[in-house]
């Protein structure tokens, strides 16, 4: 074997632990990768290794080099699933339902991994914005519960380390986002009963993941989806 071949071997290595960090949320679009100094480190291998592999996966749209800024994740991925679809059952409201089922079933299974799987890490954000959500509800700060809402199901996800869910789920986060946030607005705009409903069943899913009971994790979240598809229908 050619050192040129032992090259391009490493080089191809590189871009599948790369590829890796990139589908399973560990680089998530927009983050910024560390230093390539950093990256050689980590593989064990050369920063030209690590630099031709940055290189190849930018032309493929994966990577994107900032002058004096560095490299970062692209949305690509994500919108890798797009099309007309996914813009109509953002815009029209009829399709709630569609996405409803959608959900139940896509964000079930999150829960349920992310009470097998989530690390140290992923539990503290995932009760850090259960945290906030508390904190926004009780200050009637609507639009910060509803960001905090989306960004707790983001953290879930990601929390599931189930590479196929999550890309998924960030392939159509941009609608999910739209109809979490549109969904729970709704249902919070209906009477405090109803937003005080919704903070307690996150609080059930976040403890259930938290506490590592996969089955009331996805159970609590079936009861989630399910009691603002009630809500929306009435």
């Amino acid at each position: 074997m050619t050192t040129q071949t032992r090259e391009r071997g490493r080089v191809e290595g590189i871009m599948r632990q790369m590829e890796t960090s990139l589908l399973d949320g560990t680089w998530p679009p927009g983050s910024r990768l560390p230093a390539e100094r950093t990256l050689a480190d980590q593989y064990g291998v050369s920063r030209n290794t690590v630099r031709e592999a940055s290189q190849r996966l930018a032309a493929r749209g994966l990577l994107q080099s900032r002058r004096g800024a560095g490299v970062y994740a692209t949305d690509q991925l994500r919108a890798g699933i797009a099309s007309p679809w996914g813009q109509l059952v953002a815009d029209h409201p009829v399709l709630r339902n569609d996405i409803l089922e959608f959900r139940r079933v896509l964000e079930g299974a999150t829960a349920y991994f992310a009470a097998m799987r989530a690390t140290g890490a992923d539990i503290k954000r995932i009760r850090s914005l259960m945290r906030e959500l508390e904190r926004s509800h009780d200050c009637d700060d609507k639009d910060s519960e509803a960001t905090a809402d989306t960004q707790l199901h983001d953290a879930i996800a990601q929390a599931s380390h189930n590479t196929m869910f999550l890309h998924l789920h960030t392939s159509i986060l941009g609608m999910l986002r739209e109809h979490i946030t549109i969904s729970g607005t709704d249902v919070r705009a209906l009477g405090a009963e109803e937003s005080a409903q919704l903070l307690i069943q996150h609080r059930a899913v976040c403890d259930a993941i938290c506490m590592r009971r996969p089955e009331e994790a996805r159970t609590a979240m079936h009861t989630h989806i399910d009691y603002v598809r009630t809500n929306l229908h009435e």
